[in-house]
């Protein structure tokens, strides 16, 4: 929430600062490295740049808000582990440390804001307007107390931003895109080149010889690590998962239905969805006056032109998707094309309209009996599978193999008898496996004779194993691998054959054959292109179109086609469509150049700051805040 009163208070050059330090984060570590654990720090602080510091409350807060902001994004929980995974951790300390240079920088600039324009700033800041778009007390200071601040502690840090923003201002407030820059986008986006073409498939390259040996172990040298033999490696394994231990005939028709009753609203149904709008007023008089308008046939539409106000489309919504209960209530009571009794929501009064209604729906029990047996077997199988588990590591932890372990527990083990890193056996097939992924991973980790940890499966199962022997890569001698070889040989030899005569073909029409004549000799077809663009799709591969904007028009040349294929191509025409800078999608365009030459300069500035700053970092405080973390991980 706060990240998002911050955006808008600083409008296009906040977002620019933002997009900036994301930009700065890959640079940033290039250039400081890792910063040193360092005496003096205190318990509180993770950082010092400059004169400024970077408690760590500040830093956590910062962590948890982006953090929240991630799963609201993503729909579902994450994990501290995951967060750090990602590199959050150091995405957020990088941008406080950006923010700090800047803050240190205004400070040594000598820059500073008044209490008074501190305030107005935040008066005028439509972040907390209320519906009549004025500054609303109540608003702030629900937002501010949700976001852990006090006024003080809200001004102090504006003050920063709004100082952070001014030196930005001044680097690239009235920055503009060249038109030089804006017209060489235009050419590459926008250029249309038409080209007559023909394809010389691999049999034009006509019948090959038989290769000498001499040829053949040119090429063996030439690409032996390519024929080289991977690791492979044979193992056992046990899984126990739930899914192959459950039973669902043994699940009676009660108790699924009991369940059946329990979730069908969530699981098997879909939510009715309609389509709603809301016009909200300052107060309950204006939307019962408004009211009676509608009644005597006026439109939401006609009552907002006349009250200067302005409908809110809510879209097609289900009522669990509105944060507004009262309005998520008027809204689905209403009949088709209705229009609510003045509701008092979060923004004042409402009155809502239903437009469209998708009525929802919901699976039988019959439907989906199948599934929710299915569903509570492996459900109950989990404590079966933490039973064997038990058993299978008894057994082991008294010495036993794992084969023996299985079968005490009446089970039994899979021996896979070669894989490599990648998952294929000696044959170049797929071996299924369990777990593939991580189980891959712990086989090649371990040796024959270790003592390996149990893996446990993403559906609550576990899969043991034992390494049973190890071949090591090497290098296959020529006789193995002959027929790739040979066939290795072909292709080049096809390519070469083909350029070749494509070089001749090109030769002879730059001579003056005619492309026609030239297409017919070689036995195949004239084909033609007149939308050849380089960033659209085209009839040609992206290697060519590539080859046809890398020369001059009325060129004729040669290029790599689809599989063994070349094509000889001509460029007829070449259109450049002028420059419209004052049309919506240039003005977008330059919009967009101007925001990454301002990222551009200002990463340089903080880059050239950065330089000059000194930026110590507390790894261990760093790593205390946000719960952990390997000390390489800063």
């Amino acid at each position: 929430m706060l990240d998002g009163m911050r955006k808008v208070s600083q409008g296009w050059v906040g977002r620019v600062f933002m997009a900036m330090i994301m930009l700065f984060i890959s640079l940033s570590f290039v250039v400081w490295g890792v910063g040193d654990i360092f005496r003096g720090f205190g318990s509180g602080k993770v950082a010092q740049v400059g004169g400024a510091e970077i408690t760590a409350d500040a830093y956590r807060y910062a962590y948890q808000t982006q953090l929240q902001a991630m799963q609201r994004e993503a729909k579902r929980a994450i994990t501290n582990d995951q967060a750090r995974a990602m590199g959050l951790d150091r995405q957020v300390l990088n941008r406080l440390i950006s923010e700090a240079i800047l803050d240190d920088r205004a400070h040594a600039l000598g820059l500073a804001l008044s209490n008074e324009e501190i305030a107005r700033t935040i008066l005028n800041d439509q972040t907390f307007a209320g519906p009549d778009g004025k500054f609303d007390g109540g608003r702030f200071g629900e937002l501010l107390r949700n976001n852990g601040y006090t006024e003080q502690s809200f001004a102090r840090e504006q003050r920063n931003v709004y100082l952070r923003q001014e030196i930005v201002e001044a680097l690239a407030g009235k920055l503009n895109t060249p038109t030089a820059l804006l017209e060489a986008v235009n050419r590459y986006r926008a250029e249309t080149r038409s080209v007559e073409y023909f394809d010389l498939p691999a049999s034009a390259a006509g019948a090959l010889p038989t290769p000498s040996n001499q040829d053949l172990q040119t090429v063996f040298e030439a690409r032996k690590a390519s024929y080289r033999a991977p690791e492979f490696r044979k193992f056992a394994y046990l899984a126990i998962t739930p899914a192959a231990l459950a039973k669902p005939d043994s699940v009676s028709d009660a108790d699924a239905q009991a369940v059946y009753e329990r979730v069908k609203g969530q699981r098997f149904g879909t939510s009715e969805k309609r389509e709603l709008s809301q016009l909200v007023f300052p107060d309950e008089t204006a939307a019962s006056d408004a009211l009676a308008k509608v009644k005597a046939g006026a439109s939401l539409a006609d009552v907002a032109k006349e009250t200067n106000l302005q409908v809110a489309e809510l879209g097609t919504v289900a009522k669990a998707d509105l944060f507004d209960a009262a309005i998520a209530e008027a809204g689905f009571s209403l009949p088709q094309g209705g229009v609510s009794e003045p509701v008092k929501g979060q923004f004042g009064w409402a009155l809502v309209r239903a437009g469209a209604i998708s009525r929802g729906s919901v699976k039988s029990f019959a439907e989906v009996a199948g599934d929710l047996k299915r569903d509570i077997a492996v459900e109950r199988a989990r404590k079966t599978a933490m039973e064997l588990r038990e058993k299978i590591e008894d057994a082991r932890t008294s010495g036993k193999a794992l084969a023996d372990a299985a079968k005490d527990a009446g089970l039994a083990t899979t021996v896979i008898e070669s894989v490599d890193a990648t998952g294929l056996d000696r044959a170049g097939a797929t071996v299924v496996l369990p777990e593939r992924e991580p189980l891959l991973k712990a086989v090649f980790a371990s040796d024959v004779g270790a003592d390996n940890d149990v893996i446990a499966s993403r559906d609550g199962g576990f899969v043991w194993f034992e390494i049973v022997s190890i071949d090591p890569a090497r290098e296959r001698s020529f006789d193995e691998v002959k027929d790739q070889v040979v066939a290795a040989w072909k292709d080049d030899e096809i390519a070469r054959l083909l350029s070749d005569k494509a070089t001749e073909i090109v030769a002879a029409i730059k001579g003056g054959q005619s492309f026609e004549d030239a297409a017919k000799a070689a036995g195949v077809e004239v084909k033609h292109d007149d939308k050849v663009r380089r960033i659209e799709p085209s009839t040609l591969p992206q290697g060519a179109v590539a080859r046809v904007f890398g020369l001059p028009v009325g060129e004729v040349a040669s290029a790599a086609g689809e599989g063994q294929s070349r094509i000889i191509f001509k460029i007829l025409d070449s259109v450049v469509p002028p420059l419209e800078a004052d049309s919506d999608v240039m003005k977008g365009l330059g919009e967009q150049l101007r925001t990454a030459l301002t990222e551009d300069l200002i990463t340089q500035y903080l880059a050239a700051l950065q330089s000059q700053t000194s930026v110590q970092i507390n790894e261990a405080a760093v790593r205390a805040a946000v719960g952990g973390g390997d000390p390489g991980e800063f």
